[in-house]
């Protein structure tokens, strides 16, 4: 079960994570193992970052990376929608009605940020997602926030072992546009709205 009141307390401290990076204008990397429920929450926010100076990053758009699933090893293709990565499956088109694979991977990050390097593309001084996003960005030292459900503990260990930031708890199975009062709590709490 979970507890609204840890939940509002962890909206609360990820807004003041956004508002503190919508004040430095930083670098800030969105992406999600769950593009068909939370795409659009995110893809709200990097709207609003980049509206509010932000560079929304999007690195190694398009580039292969292999994830090993239980079926095996995959190739997935990293894309970006609206600001936000995500893999899909090779030869998905663009904005077809299937947003993209449910991956827990840090595999796409790990990708995301190599490109960036050998690109000579500035960092992320924020990663935004959920799990592989997050922990995987806390475990090489970079500032991480997100979301997670309580059958998925990883980013809460990496957030009780102070390699993430912020872990709000949630269900992320809901329907998408549940996640629209969520989007308007946290733009208003972080002076974000447009």
């Amino acid at each position: 079960m979970i507890d609204p009141d840890r939940t509002i307390a962890a909206l609360d401290a990820f807004a003041d994570r956004l508002a503190t990076v919508a004040a430095a204008g930083a670098p800030v990397l969105f992406g999600t193992g769950h593009p068909h429920r939370l795409l659009g929450f995110y893809a709200g926010l990097a709207a609003a970052l980049s509206a509010a100076g932000c560079s929304v990053l999007t690195p190694a758009q398009g580039r292969s990376v292999d994830i090993t699933t239980r079926f095996g090893v995959r190739t997935y293709n990293l894309d970006y929608v609206r600001g936000v990565a995500m893999v899909r499956e090779p030869g998905a088109r663009r904005g077809a009605s299937e947003p993209g694979a449910h991956t827990h991977s840090p595999l796409p990050l790990r990708l995301a940020l190599a490109s960036a390097m050998d690109a000579g593309e500035p960092l992320p001084a924020l990663v935004v997602g959920d799990h592989g996003w997050v922990c995987g960005a806390g475990q090489l030292g970079i500032e991480a926030i997100g979301l997670a459900d309580s059958d998925d503990p990883a980013p809460f260990v990496g957030e009780a072992e102070g390699r993430v930031s912020v872990v709000v708890p949630l269900d992320d199975t809901v329907r998408s546009d549940y996640y629209r009062p969520l989007t308007r709590y946290v733009l208003n709490r972080a002076c974000l709205s447009q």
